[in-house]
């Protein structure tokens, strides 16, 4: 049964996430530099760890369906690593999306319930594309 009560290393485990999320964020925005993008990596792989916890997040990179996209991620971040920052981050992307679509549905219904957003995520035409992907839903 997954805990969903806040402890300390779930909350060092977000920030660690986020802030591997910013740090990809500048290095794409500083023209893919390759240690900016490195050091993202590092931080949000080591954040989803702490967040979710060791043991699950192997589970979830080591399952069958997600094959192909860890092993885009995990190519994209060695590419990153020894100096191609942009073919590295388009493998990294490809594994990104492929690993995570599960989660698109999840975040849709978390979106529409922030005030502001949700009359955007509410629209017909951002609806439909969400619903394409409800059914694509992968069960945890």
């Amino acid at each position: 049964m997954v805990s969903f009560e806040m402890n300390d290393r779930k909350k060092i485990g977000l920030g660690l996430t986020g802030f591997g999320i910013f740090f990809t964020f500048l290095g794409v925005i500083f023209l893919f530099d390759k240690g900016l993008l490195a050091m993202g990596n590092i931080l949000f792989f080591s954040g989803v760890s702490l967040t979710i916890g060791l043991k699950s997040t192997m589970q979830f990179f080591m399952k069958r369906q997600n094959f192909k996209g860890t092993i885009s991620f995990g190519l994209g971040f060695f590419f990153v690593v020894i100096g191609w920052p942009i073919f590295g981050m388009i493998l990294e992307a490809y594994g990104f999306i492929v690993l995570f679509s599960g989660f698109w549905p999840t975040l849709a219904v978390f979106l529409q319930r922030i005030p502001i957003l949700g009359w955007l995520f509410q629209q017909p035409f951002v609806r439909s594309f969400f619903d394409r992907y409800r059914s694509r839903r992968v069960p945890v």
